[in-house]
């Protein structure tokens, strides 16, 4: 049984070590700096998954005012197809929506396509759009 909290600063190393199994931490980004950043806006959405003693999932979420965003959802690989994600996600998407959020958006790469299932089978569609983006910082 996964036990979902808050992000707490102990969980630091864990997090990022699971973020690398994952295949979320990539050259152009910082997962520190990353954490660090999340903790001065929405802590709240910060989400750990937790079984016994060790953080089995992970899930960012944000609110600016217009529409949630979602980052960082990661289920460790040997707790895969468990539930721990679709669980996690729900999490987050009820604190997103007690925001007073109307919808969420998130982005996957297109070549991630079991990724993209998973999102479909939880209800997430392509709303056919571009993502665009613009760097400030190398590693953010």
């Amino acid at each position: 049984m996964m036990k979902i909290r808050a992000y707490q600063e102990k969980d630091k190393a864990e997090v990022i070590l699971l973020w690398s199994e994952c295949g979320l931490v990539v050259p152009q980004n910082d997962p520190a700096k990353d954490i660090e950043r999340k903790l001065k806006v929405d802590p709240d959405l910060f989400l750990v998954g937790v079984k016994g003693n060790t953080i089995v999932a992970t899930v960012m979420g944000g609110y600016e005012g217009h529409r949630g965003w979602v980052n960082y959802l990661a289920v460790k690989p040997s707790e895969q197809r468990k539930g721990y994600g679709q669980a996690i996600m729900e999490a987050v998407e009820i604190l997103i929506q007690q925001k007073g959020c109307p919808k969420i958006n998130l982005q996957v790469r297109t070549t991630n396509k079991a990724v993209i299932a998973f999102y479909a089978a939880i209800g997430y569609g392509n709303d056919n759009v571009v993502g665009l983006g613009k760097r400030f910082e190398q590693d953010s």
